[in-house]
């Protein structure tokens, strides 16, 4: 049974994600950072459909946090085949003439620092090179790293924009190292973090812009993710998926 990680899987598309990953018969990694409840339910959910799950908390803004991670699942789990870069932040909606240096080193830290520094120690464990067996990365960015998203969270595309050309470069790396990278774009979906952004029903608003005329699930972000870790996208690395209705 192959083990992957996913980040920020407590609740949203991480969460639909973990549940989808174990119907595939991965053991899954659930890593979180403070929702330690939806964490139990997702770990319990895992168990009760065969397969197997491992809950960790690490807060992927702090890098120190994160070798403890991979050091812990190194010891109690074994070698990964997968990493799902699916934890991010997003800060309450504004203008980029309202953003102070904080604010964007917040966003910045968790959503491209932490993302790398998780991709670099999930490559020094399944490359080849250094004595792995392969595996995949999924990168999940949103199509605001296309729309840029303005007069709402410019710098949460712009931190998504980094990701995809991380995902690019990373990808042309490891490709001889056995590994592949993708990464998803997700459009407006149902989940929690519109709720970080300070508009709960932000979807309900914009739904009519979308030329599918209604917001995704994340189930349906998940099913992207899933294809792209599986041997089915076995040609397939340096890629994006849009899960956005058609923006």
């Amino acid at each position: 049974m192959k083990t992957i990680i996913i980040t920020g899987a407590s609740r949203g598309i991480g969460a639909a994600t973990a549940l989808l990953a174990a119907k595939s018969g991965y053991t899954v990694v659930v890593n979180y950072l403070k929702y330690k409840e939806g964490t139990e339910i997702v770990a319990n959910e895992i168990e009760r459909l065969g397969s197997k799950a491992f809950v960790v908390q690490a807060d992927i803004s702090k890098p120190d946090e994160i070798f403890h991670m991979f050091s812990r699942i190194d010891r109690e789990c074994g070698p990964i085949y997968g990493l799902v870069n699916n934890a991010g932040v997003l800060e309450p909606q504004t203008n980029v003439d309202r953003m102070d240096s904080e604010r964007l080193l917040r966003v910045m830290q968790t959503n491209v620092i932490g993302t790398i520094l998780c991709a670099k120690e999930a490559v020094t464990r399944m490359s080849i090179k250094h004595g792995g067996m392969g595996g995949a990365i999924v990168n999940v960015s949103s199509i605001a790293a296309k729309t840029g998203s303005p007069f709402e969270y410019v710098d949460y595309a712009a931190s998504k924009g980094a990701i995809d050309t991380f995902t690019v470069g990373l990808a042309k790396e490891v490709a001889a190292e056995g590994i592949r990278v993708n990464a998803v774009r997700p459009g407006l979906v149902y989940t929690d973090i519109h709720a970080s952004g300070g508009e709960t029903d932000r979807v309900e608003r914009l739904k009519s812009k979308i030329p599918l005329k209604r917001g995704g699930e994340a189930n349906e972000v998940a099913e992207a993710i899933l294809w792209l870790l599986s041997s089915k996208a076995s040609f397939t690395t340096g890629s994006f998926i849009d899960v956005s209705g058609g923006l």
